[in-house]
């Protein structure tokens, strides 16, 4: 069984506390840290290398939000899910732009929050259920444009990349994006390097791994 470290970030012992003692009932998750503001949570996050950071939305000092963009440069790996009291749409969108893996409401269960921290550790992303599905395809929309974005490949190579990800061959890409076969072959070679992939199929298992399509 994998255990998934986590490292808890609040201004609040107390919050800190409850948080630790609320995930101390799953065996498969460990809290390893807890830190309270930007300092101590960056060098946390570099010294204990936790598979999940769960990051309050205020903090004393820079947000939550803020602080999320700034484990994903010092560990792109760490999965973020910020904690929040506050349901505004405007925190949501502005969470998903820094590249979050969720967005839970304080008042989530335990289960709840465990099955949040699963998910975003296989690669999901997690919205609190009470945020609604319109919240949840914003954000689905946004995280996809900063994976696109992030992936170096560019408007052409995405639309070359989603029909050779359903089943299209060579030729009738050609003639979808009226190039030649030789271009296709080409443009694929660039999205095959661009993705560290050595195989279409392994390309689209990767676009897909990212977010991409």
């Amino acid at each position: 069984m994998n255990i998934i470290s986590v490292l808890v970030v609040d201004d609040h012992p107390v919050v800190r506390q409850g948080l630790r003692s609320l995930l101390s009932q799953y065996a498969d998750i460990e809290v390893v840290g807890e830190a309270e503001g930007e300092l101590d949570s960056l060098t946390l996050v570099t010294k204990l290398h936790p598979d999940v950071v769960l990051i309050d939305i205020r903090l004393d000092g820079p947000s939550g939000i803020a602080l999320a963009q700034r484990v994903r440069r010092v560990r792109p790996e760490t999965r973020i899910i910020i904690l929040t009291s506050y349901d505004d749409e405007g925190y949501l969108l502005e969470a998903a732009r820094a590249g979050v893996h969720g967005y839970l409401l304080k008042s989530a269960s335990a289960e709840v929050l465990a099955d949040a921290i699963r998910a975003v550790y296989a690669g999901e992303k997690q919205l609190s259920p009470l945020l609604g599905g319109k919240a949840l395809d914003q954000l689905v929309l946004l995280t996809r444009a900063q994976a696109q974005s992030e992936s170096g490949l560019t408007s052409q190579e995405l639309q070359l990349l989603q029909l050779i990800a359903e089943g299209i061959v060579t030729q009738e890409i050609a003639d979808t994006l009226h190039f030649s076969e030789r271009t296709v072959k080409r443009k694929i070679q660039d999205i095959l390097v661009k993705l560290g992939a050595t195989s279409r199929a392994q390309a689209v298992a990767e676009a897909f791994k990212r977010g991409l399509l």
